[in-house]
């Protein structure tokens, strides 16, 4: 648990892994197996899993559970994993938090709650029931309004910063990028701050963010993390010609709902056995199909593990 003990070293691109399914609907732990150690291959700087990439809303428990037990033995500690650990119920939230904490995650990604529409006020009650349960593992506030119909306002999260020295940072995953400013000038800039926004990832970096949780990460892993290290190494033009290199990669993911679109491709790629996504989401249909070959072309040369030229 070495990166536990000082989150401010977890930094750079993190995985947010697509989770597989066998052909059947069932949850495929050989496959899971495989795609974190491509990751691991290609560079990418941590794993995460069960964020919205890992359609953790159609998995039980027991399901997110096993899956976090598979990433947390090939990690083995020499990775950073920050699990996702929340759900609409504080009850499961707690439980998997708990889960990550005694296999040894690193940080717990924690999601605003969903559906439920909370206030601002709710919210500080249940970071703060979180973080008091668990206080010796660092927290991250996962903000995604789009999935959850609830945007955690700026001086909300500096409230948690303030009362709680194990909520560290926050994964922002909002298209409206002054709000990653306001959370960082209220909550300081040793607050650690991740982008969930494609897009947004290396604007972030501008500002004093510390890296990515991308779903691009699930297709182009060595293009993403090496955005990030030549940004960090001073090389700010070839970092930028990156960014717009990935942009048709980008636009693939959301042809249809994020993760089908990628689990296609890693499966044609032979990186996981099946695309199966589960209901309520759908396999790309012939038109997607067709969108995502023609995008897929404009950026086959990202899509290899290798770093790209």
């Amino acid at each position: 648990m070495k990166f536990r003990s000082d989150p401010a070293a977890v930094r750079g691109s993190i995985a947010p892994l697509v989770t597989p399914f066998t052909a059947d609907g069932e949850l495929d732990t050989d496959s899971l197996r495989a795609l974190v150690r491509w990751q691991r291959a290609a560079g990418s700087h941590g794993i995460s899993l069960g964020g919205s990439t890992g359609e953790p809303g159609a998995q039980s428990t027991a399901e997110r559970a096993a899956a976090m037990r598979v990433v947390a033995e090939e990690t083995a500690d020499e990775l950073p994993f920050l699990p996702g650990t929340g759900s609409a119920s504080l009850a499961d939230t707690l439980e998997l938090t708990g889960l990550a904490r005694d296999l040894g995650a690193d940080i717990a990604l924690v999601i605003t709650p969903y559906y439920a529409r909370p206030t601002q006020e709710a919210l500080v009650t249940w970071y703060g029931t979180i973080a008091r349960e668990y206080p010796d593992l660092p927290i991250v506030v996962y903000n995604v309004p789009s999935r959850t119909a609830v945007d955690i306002a700026p001086e909300t999260v500096f409230r948690l910063r303030k009362a709680h020295d194990n909520i560290v940072g926050i994964k922002e995953t909002t298209k409206d990028f002054e709000h990653f400013s306001h959370v960082l000038h209220l909550c300081g800039r040793d607050f650690l701050m991740w982008s969930g926004i494609e897009l947004l990832c290396l604007p972030l970096l501008a500002i004093g963010g510390c890296g990515f949780v991308s779903a691009l990460a699930n297709l182009a892993p060595a293009a993403v993390a090496r955005m990030y290290e030549l940004y960090t190494a001073g090389e700010h033009d070839a970092a930028i010609d990156l960014h717009y290199r990935l942009h048709p990669l980008v636009e693939l993911l959301f042809v249809e709902t994020n993760p089908a679109p990628a689990k296609h491709v890693l499966a044609d790629l032979g990186v996981i056995a099946s695309g199966h996504v589960r209901p309520p989401l759908i396999a790309p249909t012939p038109a997607g199909l067709d969108r995502i070959t023609a995008l897929r072309a404009q950026a086959a040369d990202l899509l290899a593990p290798g770093v790209p030229a």
